[in-house]
């Protein structure tokens, strides 16, 4: 058995395996290896206390400032009592029981230790109570402590049950193991070539240094080598995607001059974008080829992403074929339904009395829909006689057959597994071409990660008629005032023949909805240390407090994604008829859905949404030629990060930004997403917004090889390396054609 693969209970024991197994998922030799030290204690570097989070298993470095025993109950009962600093805060400890005085002994002011256990607060002080923690330097005196200050000691994930330092003696047992002969049984993934050429590590000698560093030019040679492994063989993994795709044959769909697209550009009554006329030439070039179309088209907020991504579906009809269009909801789905057949008119009406000569059907499917509207869609798609279908998850289903499938546009892809909008496409066939929209930035280092097997282009250009929007944050908490003014902007707009919408982040609806957000905003206060808040305002409550107080005589609706699909799209007929005033909705207006006349918007508890979320949300409003204006409130403190990323959003309408600023302050498991589990999970030690360079010339590499040799059959390491990665889940994200 190859050393990486060999179980670790046949190095350390079974106890020690069995907690590694269960509690960190770590069973094999490699899986140790791959676990790496999260920092290291440096010389006079001391954790900063002040910054512990509450509630998390922590491994602090840190020096006893002081430890006295305390008396309780009248003398009965007794309590060790000791203090940690760095200078920056502190922190207690606490134990209870016959052991103290042993631990008083440990405890000596003045010496160093490492200390681990779950941070909790008693009268305002972070606190450890009985916590593991091994002293510094102890054997040997003053000469040991200035050989450990010495030293890199690396600090490893861990957890109650398997502390640091513990991880760390399990490291040593596997390298002193690997050192006996392991090492030469490793299978390097990086081609000698690539590896020399670039001047990374060898793999045995990263490891070393990752876990054993000596200097901290040590740690970053071998960070460097591990992220090229990572980089390079996730790239691989994608450039052979790209490659397999790339020999599908498809159906190429060239538009017919004097046609469907023709016909629908004459009626235009603006012009196209620069922006948008480019990114529809590349989607023309696409289609035209006998190869199946993998495009990814992102744009700003209102860039006109819809209009590229119908006249692409309007090409394919024009050649023959049908076009999908699939939307993560049925308000996105019904919106998208209602706006492609207002801007074809007539053009939407093929077959019908009174449609144009060139015209085609447009459908709608969704699982909601009556039996009877069902069935006739369903045949419209397998006869043909629909050329556009637009649907929800609805769209997927067995039952649904199309009579020649030849583009299926996506929208809002990180809204859905790769495995269902697969399942869209094998219902060509021969496979269909595929457009891949999103209307939230991604820096390109995601999506070269995350979309790698992806063409990408660009829409960042406003169409002409849009109008700014204005965007303030309101400290409901600091200057109830400001609040007030809100609600009078919001009539002023009204009063002007406006309308408005005012997003909340709770329904409201729900028996024990309120518990359960209650809890959610007591965790997520005290881990931005701000004490404990209210629940999340609710779209029914504050509906109701707004029609009797501020808002009285306006015309005031709710919207929100439990409401039946009938009553949700009478709701919005009406609201972009102007029969609504205000709309006070969750978060299901958050894309797609545009109401040029809709100038104002009121995001309550603004600070419990991401940064991108409050852009997108942002986007309904200024889509008409009047200003739009966006008022975020909150009641977090002036300090606190949640306002910083308020003031981050109110600063820029730069989508770009605002996504780099919001995945910076996320963890890499929510960038890269649920649908993207393979990729997220394989990712130790790359970083996809800070690693750009390494990303980019992996990314150069690995087309380079798999260009070369398809099917790796000149580098069986890499090939080991890339099995590995691939289990069954990956392995459908990945490779499915």
């Amino acid at each position: 058995m190859p050393a990486l693969e060999e179980p670790l209970k046949k190095t350390l024991g079974g106890s020690t395996a069995k907690v590694l197994a269960e509690h960190l998922d770590l069973h094999t030799v490699g899986d140790l290896l791959h676990h790496y030290p999260r920092r290291y204690a440096e010389r006079g570097e001391l954790t900063r206390l002040a910054d512990l989070p509450l509630d998390e298993h922590v491994t602090v470095v840190a020096q006893v400032s002081d430890a006295r025993v305390h008396k309780f109950n009248a003398g009965r009962g007794q309590r060790l009592e000791v203090t940690l600093t760095d200078g920056s805060g502190r922190l207690q400890l606490v134990f209870f029981g016959r052991s103290i005085y042993h631990h008083q002994k440990e405890l000596v002011p003045g010496r160093r230790g490492m200390f681990a256990g779950k941070v909790g607060t008693f009268r305002n002080v972070r606190q450890l109570s009985h916590p593991a923690y091994e002293m510094l330097g102890e054997d040997s005196g003053a000469g040991a402590v200035e050989a450990w200050a010495n030293q890199l000691i690396p600090l490893y994930p861990a957890c109650s049950r398997m502390e640091s330092w513990k991880i760390s003696k399990a490291v040593d047992a596997v390298l002193a193991s690997m050192e006996a002969g392991g090492w030469s049984q490793v299978r390097d993934p990086l081609p000698e070539r690539l590896r020399e050429g670039r001047g990374l590590l060898p793999l045995p000698e990263a490891f070393r240094k990752v876990h054993r560093p000596r200097t901290k030019a040590d740690i970053a040679d071998a960070r460097s080598r591990l992220k090229w492994d990572e980089a390079f063989v996730l790239q691989v993994a994608l450039a052979r995607r790209r490659h397999a795709d790339s020999q599908l044959p498809a159906v190429p769909r060239k538009p017919a001059p004097g046609g469907l697209l023709d016909a629908f550009d004459a009626k235009l009554p603006f012009t196209l974008t620069e922006g948008q006329r480019t990114v529809s030439a590349e989607i023309f070039d696409d289609l035209a080829t006998e190869h199946p179309m993998h495009r990814l088209l992102q744009g700003e907020v209102g860039s006109g992403k819809t209009m590229v991504a119908l006249r692409a579906m309007l090409a394919v009809v024009d050649a023959g074929g049908q076009a999908a269009m699939l939307a993560p909801t049925e308000v996105l789905a019904q919106q998208h339904h209602r706006s492609i057949t207002e801007m074809m008119g007539d053009l939407a009406e093929g077959g019908m009395l009174g449609g144009a000569e060139q015209g085609t059907k447009v459908v709608l499917l969704t699982g909601s829909m009556g039996t009877a509207a069902r069935r006739q869609a369903l045949l419209d798609l397998v006869t043909g006689d629909a050329g556009i279908v637009v649907g929800t998850h609805a769209l997927i289903e067995d039952k649904v057959q199309f009579h020649d499938l030849g583009l299926v546009v996506v929208d809002e892809q990180h809204r859905f597994g790769v495995e269902q909008r697969d399942a869209l496409r094998s219902k060509g066939a021969q496979p269909p071409h595929l457009l891949v929209m999103t209307a939230t930035p991604i820096p390109r280092t995601v999506a070269m990660t995350v979309f790698g097997d992806l063409e990408t282009s660009v829409l960042d250009q406003l169409p002409a008629g849009r109008s700014p929007i204005a965007t303030h944050v309101v400290p409901a908490k600091d200057k109830p005032h400001f609040l007030a003014r809100a609600w009078e902007r919001v009539r002023e707009e009204v009063a002007a023949g406006h309308q408005a919408y005012v997003v909340c982040p709770r329904i409201g609806d729900e028996e024990d909805e309120g518990a359960r957000a209650k809890a959610a905003a007591k965790a997520k206060a005290e881990a931005e240390g701000d004490g404990e808040r209210r629940p999340p305002l609710a779209v029914v409550e504050v509906a109701e407090q707004l029609s009797a107080g501020p808002l009285a005589g306006l015309r005031v609706e709710v919207l929100h994604g439990r409401m039946q699909p009938d009553a949700k799209d009478d709701v919005m007929r009406r609201f972009a008829a102007g029969e609504v005033d205000v709309l006070v909705a969750t978060t299901v207006i958050e894309v797609g859905v545009n109401v040029p006349n809709a100038t104002a918007m009121v995001i309550m508890d603004a600070d419990r949404f991401g940064v991108s979320q409050l852009h997108q949300l942002r986007g309904r409003v200024g889509r008409g030629s009047a200003p739009g204006l966006c008022l975020l409130v909150s009641e977090a403190h002036e300090a606190s990060p949640a306002r910083a990323r308020l003031g981050a959003v109110a600063a820029t309408l730069d989508g770009f930004e605002l996504s780099r600023i919001d995945l910076e302050q996320r963890r890499e498991g929510d960038v890269l997403g649920q649908a993207q589990s393979g990729v997220r999970s394989s990712l130790r030690m790359l970083a996809v917004i800070d690693d750009e360079e390494i990303i980019a010339a992996a990314r150069e590499e690995a087309a380079a090889v798999v260009a070369a040799d398809p099917d790796l059959a000149a580098l069986p390491d890499l090939r080991t390396a890339l099995d590995a990665l691939l289990d069954q889940e990956r392995a459908e994200y990945l490779d499915k054609g």
